[in-house]
């Protein structure tokens, strides 16, 4: 059996276990994980149970492809702009605290993965939904996510899968190329996944495989990443009260 025929059918068991009547939630970022997920979405539950989510923040330069990824699965889909909703917030804080916020990386990267995850909640509870998570084992793995945020979710299918086995899945499912081999960004610095990270998903995913790896440096920022990201995975540290 194929691997995204196991995750299809992983994703029918959840839903008959968590919410047989449920819709599937996805935000659509026109990324190569978010359009595999709802792909996968699709063949398990079909496309009247899967509502995917557009999320541009001000102007989106890629999110025809977005759109053209919703009308070729043929899912019911809302587009909703987060600027104004993170620039009140900024704004309010900054009145506050007397910070600019947007000075700060981890408010400025942070809070509109998280708005966006509020307005997925959002979606989820007027029409019945649960939130798929759309994150892979290599942005996982060194923390390429935002706690809250994107990294939150009701279900994931997609988390036991490195970003080369992520693309597998969607070949798997006949997805054209231009899903399955967009270069991953996040939208908002202008710089590839890879850029920021400092290596290639080729070399790590190949490192989190097999254990392989020929530089040394590129090792070190691979565990270091993984060490202090690993909260992100963990469930939340929580005192226990002695009897």
């Amino acid at each position: 059996m194929k691997n995204s025929e196991k995750v299809i059918n992983w994703i029918k068991d959840y839903f008959e276990k968590n919410g047989p009547t449920c819709n599937a939630i996805v935000g659509i970022s026109g990324g190569t994980d978010s359009s595999i997920v709802a792909a996968l979405l699709v063949k398990a539950l079909g496309k009247d149970r899967v509502i995917g989510v557009l999320m541009p923040c001000g102007e989106q330069h890629d999110i025809d492809v977005s759109k053209e990824l919703v009308e070729l699965l043929g899912i019911r889909h809302f587009i909703i702009n987060i600027k104004e909703p993170v620039e009140t917030l900024k704004n309010e804080v900054q009145t506050v605290t007397g910070v600019e916020p947007n000075l700060v990386d981890a408010y400025k990267t942070n809070t509109p993965a998280r708005i966006r995850m509020t307005t997925l909640y959002g979606i989820s509870a007027l029409f019945n939904g649960r939130v798929a998570n759309t994150c892979n084992l290599s942005e996982d793995y060194v923390g390429y996510s935002t706690k809250f945020g994107d990294a939150a979710g009701d279900f994931s299918p997609i988390s036991a899968f490195t970003k080369t086995e992520v693309k597998e899945l969607g070949r798997e499912l006949g997805l054209p190329s231009k899903f399955v081999d967009k270069i991953p960004e996040d939208g908002m610095s202008g710089k590839s996944d890879e850029e920021k990270l400092g290596f290639t998903y080729e070399i790590l995913d190949k490192y989190i495989r097999t254990g392989e790896i020929s530089d040394e440096n590129v090792k070190k920022r691979i565990d270091y990443l993984h060490r202090i990201n690993l909260h992100k995975l963990l469930p939340m540290p929580a005192y226990k009260k002695e009897s």
